[in-house]
């Protein structure tokens, strides 16, 4: 079983993103250890900008974990992606963030211009 660190606070919906994200898309069984950075200063001067900051056993942090992206690469790096569960994962995040255009509007870096 995989121990795993999470350095989180209280009401954070971007740690409970990860953890979704996370029982999505790992293939290995894991203990997840939470972290209340609030209770200590030194966790909040570290980890207080970072969070989500996720945590391998062998200290190997991932801040910011709730990007699917980034997710799935640092687990692919350890073995433990789940494949199937990614590829899934990509297909409904690409129908979520297809880009709606008005009539006559063009999508250029991000942006979308009339005319």
């Amino acid at each position: 079983m995989i121990e795993l660190r999470l350095y989180t606070t209280l009401g954070c919906h971007l740690c409970e993103q990860l953890e979704a994200l996370l029982a999505t898309l790992c293939h290995e069984r894991y203990r997840l250890e939470k972290i209340e950075i609030s209770d200590d200063e030194a966790l909040v001067t570290r980890y207080g900008v970072r969070i989500p900051v996720l945590v391998d056993e062998l200290g190997q942090e991932l801040d910011r974990g709730m990007d699917p992206g980034r997710l799935a690469a640092w687990l692919a790096a350890r073995g433990w992606l789940d494949e199937a569960a990614w590829r899934q994962l990509q297909e409904q995040l690409s129908g979520e963030r297809a880009p709606k255009t008005a009539k006559g509007a063009t999508l250029r870096g991000g942006r979308r211009y009339l005319g």
